[in-house]
């Protein structure tokens, strides 16, 4: 008996149309405009698209919307490629971008011109608002839409060889004025705009509009399935026009899905670029967004955006997802592939008053008691320790089984201690705490004489490594929600970073390189931030702590 394969809606859909013969060859592509960072709703459609083409031994396109050179830079270009290779998606040498089209997309726009499916108007975008009409009346015919096939052939090279300003004159597609369907009231298909394009340069000073170029690029490339997100489903049809009066023998099918939307995160290039020029967050990469540069220098891993975007599924209606999701994932991933450190982040001295002065052993430590595959480490240890500032009360409440006058713990991969006694400053703060060892209790001895409660993790003194320790909470006021209902702004949470300086961390982890991670005992998932981390400076981001609420709906 043949074990069942569950399908999405879009597998099913190409299959039929490989099994109908439709389609020989599985072709997709990722188009994203590149004017500004990806942020975790497009690794979606990224993994999604690269997906599809890799199930049906097709072939899987990188293209660059590139005709609006108004909000485009060559940052943006090179950091979509970065994310999309750093998730995993290959486009080998299939790399394209609308602006090599350019010229194709002009003759294909002559050719509407020719067949009276196109004009030129001299409306201003007001006028052309007006004319469209609403969702409950139709629109009105432009007063151009009657000029002759020669008169608009000639507005339209005129337009194309500078005689106009901007905002002059527009190229609109004839279709219906009176269609319910408003994207189709003669949609404007080509703009004037005098502006330096990042891959053209200044060879053109008019440009095509998304709904215009996008069909065309995917019928030039071949594209089978040109697989969308749900709010353009209304464009459709246009879409279809396009492809169908342009010419194409194999038209590519528009597929749309629903897209990812996560709770109280902010996703708008708009709000995210505000951020960045207030100077909010410190980039596109702050590690409290969730664009893929965000999620890389926080710490996540490709493997955990995969497994999220496989978990949230592919269906044609809106729903968000708990962020907690996101962070179960990356849990998952690194708790048995990442070693478990000692990190001390709110420091406290420990001294040993019977352990030798001057000497020094080295302990044996696993660096992953789930994984032995991961081996084991040498930590030195001597009469001066850290330990945290927490696991020390002078005045402990009941069921606190840490260090207190009179209380013995084990400290981790080491020895029971007792806390004989402690120092203040002259403001009342315990600044040291003095503890005596029994020598017959060390770990891995096989002590059983006695048992404690409380096992507590340190940092030997004259090896610590001092670093920095980012703690992050969400951006945005959770209880607020992320937008202000009045006017829009957003609701930021003035907590979402907290900066720790004078951590202290096993001496292992000076060897720490950008993106390295680890799981801090007690205290999480961190990673050593690629911007501010480096030789003599060890910074810290927190990925995720240790422990969540969140279970994985069943």
């Amino acid at each position: 008996m043949e074990e069942a394969v569950s399908r999405n809606f879009i597998e099913q859909i190409i299959e039929e149309d490989i099994k109908e013969g439709h389609c020989k060859a599985v072709r997709t592509r990722f188009p994203p405009e590149p004017n500004g960072y990806l942020h975790i709703g497009h690794a979606k459609s990224i993994l999604l698209n690269y997906g599809l083409a890799e199930k049906y031994n097709g072939k899987f396109n990188m293209r660059f919307d590139d005709t609006n050179p108004t909000k485009e830079r060559v940052e943006f270009v090179e950091s979509i490629k970065e994310d999309i290779r750093w998730l995993g998606a290959d486009w080998e040498d299939r790399l394209f971008f609308a602006s090599d089209y350019f010229g194709q997309m002009y003759e294909a726009a002559v050719k509407l011109i020719r067949k009276g499916k196109a004009y030129v108007s001299d409306l201003d975008a007001e006028q052309i608002r007006e004319y469209r009409g609403t969702l409950t009346e139709p629109g009105k015919e432009d007063p151009n839409c009657k000029r002759s096939v020669e008169e608009n052939l000639q507005l339209f090279e005129d337009m194309k060889n500078g005689k106009y300003e901007d905002g002059a004159l527009v190229l609109r597609a004839r279709i219906d004025m009176a269609s319910p369907n408003i994207n189709m009231r003669d949609p404007i298909l080509y703009r004037v705009a005098h502006m330096e394009h990042h891959n053209t340069g200044d060879a053109w000073c008019i440009y095509p509009m998304y709904d215009f170029a996008h069909p065309i690029e995917d019928a030039i490339e071949g594209i089978t399935h040109s697989i969308c997100t749900l709010e353009f489903e209304d464009h459709r049809p246009l879409y279809d026009w396009v492809v169908r009066e342009v010419g194409y023998e194999r038209p590519p099918k528009q597929i749309e899905f629903a897209k990812l939307y996560l709770t109280n995160v902010v996703t708008g290039k708009r709000y995210i670029k505000k951020l960045v020029e207030d100077g909010i967050v410190d980039g596109w990469d702050d590690p409290r967004l969730v664009s893929i540069a965000a999620l890389r220098r926080r710490g996540f891993t490709p493997e955990s955006i995969q497994r999220f975007v496989e978990l949230c599924g592919v269906s044609k209606a809106n729903s968000s997802v708990d962020y907690a999701m996101l962070e179960y994932c990356i849990r998952e991933d690194l708790k048995l592939k990442r070693p478990r450190m000692m990190a001390v982040l709110d420091p406290i001295k420990l001294v040993i008053d019977n352990y030798p002065e001057g000497e020094v052993e080295y302990l044996e430590a696993a660096n992953n008691l789930e994984n032995e595959g991961l081996g084991t480490r040498k930590i030195p240890f001597c009469r001066e320790l850290y330990i945290e500032r927490e696991d020390f009360m002078e005045e402990p409440p009941k069921k606190y089984f840490r260090l207190f006058p009179g209380n013995e713990v084990r400290l981790m991969h080491a020895y029971f201690v007792k806390c004989e006694s402690f120092v203040k400053d002259g403001n009342g703060k315990v600044v040291e705490v003095h503890v005596t060892y029994d020598p017959e209790t060390k770990a891995g001895s096989g002590f059983t004489g006695r048992k404690v409660k409380g096992t507590i993790h340190w940092v030997p003194a004259p090896f610590a490594e001092e670093c920095e320790v980012r703690l992050y909470e969400n951006l945005v006021d959770e209880e607020k929600g992320v937008y202000n209902k009045e006017d829009g702004s957003l609701n930021l949470n003035p907590n979402s970073l907290t900066v720790l300086k004078g951590c202290v961390a096993e001496p292992a982890l000076a060897e720490a390189k950008a993106y390295d991670s680890y799981q801090f005992v007690r205290q999480g998932f961190f990673c050593a931030d690629a911007k501010d981390s480096g030789p003599g400076r060890l910074v810290f981001n927190r990925i995720v702590s240790l422990k969540s609420s969140y279970k994985l709906p069943t």
